[in-house]
């Protein structure tokens, strides 16, 4: 009976493709042999690429790829090279990767590194966190309750006024401890009692100040490399300093002083030492005579001729110049009666009361809290200053506004006293701005311990406030008498630069 024998089945696989079949790589290659000192991808270098046929055979025959198909068989033997490559590189001495690790807590750590390093040695800590995705988050110690309990100190209660924060300097200086070695002791003199209000008003603190940079200039001698008008000017720079610190400067002292330093920038450097100092000194007699002595004579002579008999004049606080229109207007014969409106802290107004009685006025001393009762036997209001702003405002001491405002409301007419000294091109819109903030330790009455204020800094939430001037506004004066003649407010820039320039 005859055999027949099946012939052999052609594979019907029609993506098979026809490669050259590259020798494998395992363990057991003569080239990866631990005696073999080559590199591990050494073989891989030797073996050639596998090539493709570009023909697949099918059931109806060979078919060739496409460029498509040959660059897609390319890019994956391509990353298959590569991962072989990758595998025969790593070393057989690193650990599995894959195993699991042991995760030390912070006590282990901190036991480990305490028992390598030397006694003394601080354990610095690692703040970094684990990057690896196999890591686990290292477990954290408890926190313990603290032992030792800390003190907290109460926090200080500011005592300043935050809305005049900016105007809060140094304090006052009322010793001459700490004074610079070049300040005159005519100057430490002069700091001293207008700190403590010996020397008190725009007027008196004017002319003490010149009188005492008169002394100071007759006792100055020029070193030797300089000259008078360049070393004097800097030699009165600590002066003015030092009178900063124990009060700050008038307008008027700021007028008197630009005018000194203008006279001694003026002075001839071939004009001997004591004729220019002869010169200057004469020069500040002639200041203090033309702009001050005689400026309110002629001031108070044409203010007093504007009191008539039977008139009531109120004023408030003391001003000299004020002062010597009421004591001109009396000597002329006038009767008048007068009222003197004052307040705390300085009561200023006790001054001007008991000249006027020793004189043989009429006098009525009332405090600003009667003003609306006394406001109605007034006939008219004079008024003093420290400063004429160049906007017509008047800035005084501090309740004159309220003042001018109730004779603005009686229909009491307002007159102001003022030389052009006084006189300045600032602009004032309300007295935050610019103003002089005293010790609030002078509102406190003197020889009373039983009030509010004796312990005001050690009660919470208190502040004392103790400002010294104030700005009327323009609308509430009526005139301002000046030795240029009586004038309206919006005429003081016009007086200013006269004064200035002449």
């Amino acid at each position: 009976m005859a055999t027949f024998q099946n012939p052999p089945q052609k594979s019907t696989d029609t993506n098979a493709v026809k490669t050259e079949e590259a020798p494998a790589i395992n363990g057991n290659s003569p080239e990866l042999t631990n005696g073999d000192k080559k590199h591990p991808t050494a073989a891989l270098k030797t073996q050639p690429k596998a090539k493709t046929t570009g023909v697949v055979e099918g059931a109806g025959g060979s078919e060739k790829l496409s460029n498509a198909q040959l660059k897609k068989k390319a890019k994956e033997e391509k990353a298959a090279r590569r991962a072989q490559e990758k595998q025969a590189k790593l070393p057989a001495i690193l650990p599995d990767l894959k195993a699991p690790r042991k995760v030390e807590t912070l006590e282990e750590i901190g036991r480990r590194g305490s028992a390598a390093a030397p006694p003394g040695t601080p354990i610095v800590k690692s703040h970094h966190k684990p990057t690896g995705s196999t890591q686990k988050s290292m477990p954290l110690r408890p926190a313990q309750p603290q032992t030792t309990t800390q003190t907290v100190q109460p926090k200080k209660d500011n005592k300043n006024v935050a809305l005049f924060g900016h105007l809060y300097s140094q304090p006052r200086r009322t010793t001459i401890a700490a004074a610079g070695k070049d300040v005159h002791p005519a100057i430490l003199a002069l700091g001293l009692q207008m700190s403590n209000y010996v020397i008190c008003g725009s007027n008196a603190r004017c002319v003490a100040t010149l009188l005492a940079f008169k002394r100071v200039i007759e006792s100055y001698v020029t070193p030797p490399q300089n000259s008078l008008p360049r070393h004097l000017t800097s030699h009165l720079s600590p002066q003015i300093e030092y009178l900063v610190s124990c009060r700050p400067l008038s307008v008027s002292m700021g007028n008197a002083i630009r005018w000194l330093k203008l006279e001694i920038n003026d002075v001839d450097p071939d004009t001997e030492e004591s004729k220019a100092k002869a010169d200057l000194c004469e020069g500040i007699d002639n200041f203090i005579r033309e702009r001050i002595t005689v400026a309110d004579q002629v001031i108070s002579n044409s203010a007093a001729e504007k009191i008539q008999d039977g008139d009531v004049i109120l004023t408030f606080a003391k001003s000299s110049i004020v002062q010597q229109t009421l004591v001109e207007a009396y000597r002329r014969g006038t009767h008048f009666r007068v009222i003197i409106v004052d307040s705390r802290p300085l009561f200023e107004g006790k001054h001007l009361a008991r000249a006027l009685a020793d004189l043989g006025l009429e006098v009525q001393y009332s405090l600003t809290h009667a003003i609306d009762h006394v406001m109605k036997d007034a006939t008219k209001v004079f008024l003093g200053a420290h400063a004429m702003m160049s906007n017509g405002r008047l800035y005084s001491r501090i309740g004159t506004a309220i003042v001018a405002m109730m004779a603005k409301e009686s229909d009491v007419p307002v007159i102001v006293c003022c030389e052009s000294i006084k006189f300045t091109d600032k602009v004032a819109l309300d007295s935050i701005v610019s103003n002089e903030v005293a010790p609030p330790d002078e509102l406190i009455i003197q020889g009373e311990s039983t009030t509010v204020l004796t312990a005001w800094r050690d009660s919470p939430n208190l502040q004392l406030l103790n400002l010294m001037y104030d700005v009327t506004p323009a609308d509430y004066i009526n005139m301002v008498v000046t030795e240029y003649g009586s004038l309206p407010p919006s005429s003081v820039p016009v007086v200013h630069r006269l004064s200035t320039n002449g």
